[in-house]
């Protein structure tokens, strides 16, 4: 991201000037207002079904089932939970008052931030823009949404759909490119909310302190996957293929690098490579459940990570298709390129341990990661494995399914991403919780006004 345009700066400034009017109108604060919207919005993606995942084929080649099931049917689900919960959500909530204050009542009150920037990345280009613009709406915001350039067909699809569904001084999306995105992230608004990679996750950061504005970054890192050698081989394999293939690999929370005891490791990458052609074929770029890689340039960078001699299955590309095949790597060192920044793409290094140890303390003394995964029956292991490593969230005996539950928050720790989002997770993150004391007049304890003579030593019997 380079310097504010000049241009984009004066059109950005003017139409948060209409945002704030618009919300000072107190109209987006209005619970059955979010109810009429959280449901015309839902009513607009179903009509928008068809154009929607025609959009997801023609940017990432995405099947009809994994658009509906990670992108479509997904965030209609989340709507739907969202519409159950959210009157109880938006009520002030009483709390207990301290003895100290003896006639004072105490609430806490959720309320909107005011205008919400929202920016989307293009792996999952309308899941990724409409899930946090749920939690936002459910708050009370107005919206501004910035999709991802990459991913231009979802963009135009998704733009000509909030036009429609909602009156542009409550929920607006501009289309553009990085400098558009400088401007935006430069610029006076109540709230970011950004999905990318690490690195243009410390600009945006950088560029909101400067005005305060606090932010949510869902970064990604390399997320570990641990197979033990009490692990389930036969259920590791599947779910570790479809977690790590699924979008071509293009998925921030996907297994990175697999961890597998020595012991059972022949077995597993046998496991693993079987579980490829009977998910994919014996030609997957023949398949129409694999996804491709979103441009000529992310192809090119994975194609340099791949060592072909330590390639055991896949590793043939073309560019002009963006075809990658699923890759799995044997005989990789923590030291090699593919394991130095997360790979985002279909390459799994596999990496062997005899000590667990070991590879707690080399994960350890690693980034912390967005997701962790961990096969094994053994429930001693299991919490191990928990207790002693800090990741964003994750699954046992299975991978990615985390992030599908409305019920629990997912979001990254350390340098993987700063807050979490997800059902009553995402109302609370775009909502100020206001704490509100109110005092009776009907009396006054008078201990704290001065001149406050002895009355330390009741003081002391009240603050223990």
């Amino acid at each position: 991201m380079g310097s504010v345009g000049t241009d984009y700066s004066n059109e950005i400034k003017g139409f948060l000037k209409i945002h704030r009017d618009y919300f000072e109108t107190g109209r987006t604060k209005d619970v059955d207002f979010r109810i009429e919207q959280l449901k015309r919005l839902k009513d607009a993606i179903q009509s928008y079904e068809g154009e929607i995942m025609e959009a997801l084929h023609k940017d990432l080649r995405k099947p009809p089932f994994e658009s509906f099931a990670t992108e479509i049917g997904y965030v209609k689900d989340s709507i739907g939970y969202t519409l159950k919960h959210i009157r109880g959500w938006a009520k002030g909530q009483k709390v207990k008052t301290p003895m100290v204050h003896f006639g004072a009542r105490s609430a806490i009150h959720p309320e909107p931030y005011g205008t919400v920037l929202i920016i989307a990345p293009w792996n999952y280009p309308f899941q990724l823009m409409i899930e946090p613009m749920i939690g936002a709406m459910a708050a009370g915001n107005c919206i501004v949404l910035k999709p991802s350039e990459y991913a231009p067909h979802v963009g135009k699809v998704m733009e000509k759909m909030i036009g429609e569904c909602f009156d542009e001084r409550y929920v607006r999306m501009i289309i553009g490119d990085r400098e558009l995105a400088t401007a935006l992230v430069n610029s006076d608004f109540d709230y970011i909310f950004f999905t990318g990679s690490v690195l243009v996750g410390k600009i945006v950061m950088e560029a909101a302190a400067k005005h305060l504005i606090p932010v949510t970054l869902e970064l990604g890192g390399k997320s570990p996957c641990i197979v033990d050698k009490h692990g389930n081989l036969a259920v590791a394999a599947e779910r570790i293929i479809w977690g790590k293939f699924v979008n071509a690999g293009q998925t921030c929370v996907a297994p990175d690098y697999l961890l597998v005891h020595r012991e059972v490791k022949e077995e597993l990458m046998q496991r693993l490579i079987m579980t490829i052609r009977k998910f994919y074929g014996d030609n997957p770029a023949s398949s129409p459940d694999y996804c491709r890689i979103i441009n000529k340039k992310h192809l090119k960078r994975l194609v340099n990570l791949l060592e072909q001699e330590k390639i055991i299955t896949g590793g043939n590309y073309d560019l002009d298709d963006l075809y990658m095949a699923p890759t799995l790597m044997d005989q990789v060192s923590w030291e090699d390129p593919v394991m130095a920044d997360e790979i985002f793409g279909p390459i799994l290094p596999i990496i062997p341990y005899d000590d667990l140890d070991d590879v707690i303390h080399r994960i350890n003394q690693r980034p912390k990661p967005l997701a962790l995964y961990l096969f094994t029956e053994n429930r001693e292991i299991q919490d191990l494995v928990m207790q002693r490593i800090s990741f964003g969230g994750g699954c046992i005996n299975d991978t990615l399914s985390h992030v599908a539950s409305p019920y629990i928050p997912f979001g990254g720790v350390g340098a993987s991403g700063i807050g979490a989002y997800h059902g009553k997770n995402s109302f609370d993150l775009f909502s100020h919780h206001k704490s509100i004391m109110r005092k009776t007049t009907k009396f006054s304890i008078p201990l704290a006004f001065p001149p406050y003579g002895e009355r330390i030593h009741w003081l002391k019997k009240l603050m223990k």
